[in-house]
């Protein structure tokens, strides 16, 4: 790989790991309810869940969905489902006081599991590797894999601690229920560039 290929991935990794998405938001709304440091699991498990689905994909599931596109969007709708299902926790998260007594953040495992039900990790991870790693040679894909490891922790921790900033204004009930409803809406909203296309495939 080139050092202008490198570039461009890292450019790519960049932009792709710090826009808003279903991760960032979550992460960011970790922040806000628990703090920087009981969410370091959960920004662990998203860099590391994400860097081994990156390699699962470049070993050649990225093969299978090219020749199954139905999986893919099977795939994509369960995805966006439970996605609509997290969004409803976060709505209807508890105030702080009660956060803190009886609430936890996302372990380390439940955040590396997310990963597969992600809808934007998947496109990201198909993206890179069809893009950086199109004939899948494994020193390739163990590259992409590496940067976005690497990028991925200033990334997510500018949104955590961002939710973390937020706390001092949320210590209102009122207040962080806006808050958790406004991230739940995003959530969901987050979602629309990624089943747009099969939505208005679909419609053709």
């Amino acid at each position: 790989m080139t050092s202008d290929t490198l570039f461009a991935l890292a450019l790519f990794a960049l932009v792709a790991s710090i826009t808003p998405g279903p991760n960032n938001l979550m992460m960011m709304a970790s922040g806000a309810n628990f703090g920087l440091r009981r969410t370091i699991p959960h920004m662990l498990g998203v860099g590391l869940g994400f860097i081994f689905m990156l390699l699962v994909v470049g070993a050649g599931l990225v093969n299978l969905f090219a020749r199954y596109p139905l999986s893919y969007t099977i795939m994509k709708v369960v995805s966006a489902a439970y996605l609509v299902f997290l969004a409803w926790k976060i709505a209807t998260a508890a105030p702080l006081s009660e956060t803190a007594k009886t609430g936890s953040p996302f372990s380390f495992l439940q955040a590396a599991a997310f990963q597969w039900v992600n809808p934007k990790a998947w496109v990201m991870a198909l993206s890179a590797i069809s893009i950086y790693s199109p004939d899948h040679r494994m020193s390739q894909v163990v590259i992409v894999a590496l940067v976005f490891g690497v990028v991925n922790v200033p990334c997510a921790t500018t949104w955590v601690v961002s939710g973390q900033q937020l706390r001092r204004l949320l210590t209102n009930p009122s207040r962080l229920r806006g808050f958790n409803i406004l991230m739940a809406v995003l959530l969901v909203a987050s979602l629309v560039p990624v089943l747009m296309p099969d939505l208005l495939s679909a419609n053709e």
